[in-house]
């Protein structure tokens, strides 16, 4: 067998959720429960149980009982064993309830933007310990996208069937409206992932083309100007405002590689004080 803990948090439930966790967890010593004041969602929810977790390999399974424990812990960790991967996704079988259709679409949207090729990206899951630490903090509802960030950040993923049964009470509260939301979401998460080390690239990138556009408009005029003695004041003016604007935005990448330089400096001294405070005295 192998040592672990089950860590259960309360997302601020207002049933008796707290009271019956009170009682399992005196009768069981690996069980360790944080309750929530108020419901905070999912992501703040997983943001404790990682921070409370100290195992090797941390599996996210929900509570509602659409999973057997006894069944996908084995298969999850036995699977990212043999296959040698840092994070398994677990896969839905004969998966029938009303989020079908928006599971696909998110799936879709995630194989394509995120370039995570997974049948089901936002079930359960193992990761390794390295895989958690090297998230950054979360944003609301980002918990959908944990696996977009592990790839981005070089992490092997893999996949397994995995067992399913619908929830026996309650329902979801996951809905058409969130699409939209998730959507923006994963535009934004690809833009901070793709271009927060090198902001320049970015800003830098639609500045130069700025001044290029404008710089060729300028040429165009003052040809104009020359051959035909003819003014455009209404193009010249949009051409400066143009110019303007592609300076401006050069500025702000150089402010934003200052401000990614002194967010870098500040990690590498807690890395570093962390492997301090890990020596042996």
């Amino acid at each position: 067998g192998r040592a672990g803990e089950v860590i259960v948090v309360n997302d601020g439930s207002s049933d008796r959720t707290a009271a019956i966790l009170a009682e399992l967890q005196q009768r069981h010593d690996r069980l360790r429960v944080f309750t929530q004041r108020r419901s905070r969602g999912m992501t703040a929810a997983l943001q404790q149980m990682f921070s409370a977790s100290s195992g090797d390999i941390v599996i996210l399974i929900p509570a509602d009982m659409e999973s057997d424990p006894l069944l996908d812990v084995p298969t999850l960790v036995n699977t990212m064993e043999a296959q040698d991967l840092d994070v398994v996704a677990g896969w839905r079988q004969e998966r029938r309830d009303n989020k079908v259709m928006a599971s696909r679409i998110y799936n879709f949207v995630m194989t394509k933007i995120g370039g995570v090729d997974v049948h089901d990206g936002n079930w359960i899951k193992a990761m390794r310990r390295d895989v958690i630490d090297s998230f950054p903090p979360l944003r609301s509802d980002w918990h959908r996208f944990l696996l977009m960030i592990a790839a981005h950040n070089g992490f092997r993923i893999g996949e397994v069937p995995t067992f399913y049964q619908p929830r026996p009470a309650g329902s979801s509260k996951f809905g058409w409206e969130r699409i939209p939301k998730s959507f923006l979401d994963v535009l934004v998460l690809k833009f901070l992932l793709a271009f927060s080390d090198a902001p320049m690239r970015f800003f830098g990138g639609l500045g130069l083309a700025g001044l290029i556009v404008s710089g060729v408009i300028f040429a165009y005029l003052i040809l104009l100007y020359l051959v035909a003695q003819t003014q455009q004041r209404p193009i010249f003016i949009a051409a400066g405002i143009l110019a303007v604007i592609s300076v401006l935005l050069i500025l702000v990448g150089f402010l934003a590689e200052l401000i990614v330089t002194q967010g870098q400096r500040i990690v590498e001294v807690e890395r570093r004080l962390d492997e301090r405070d890990r020596e042996p005295l």
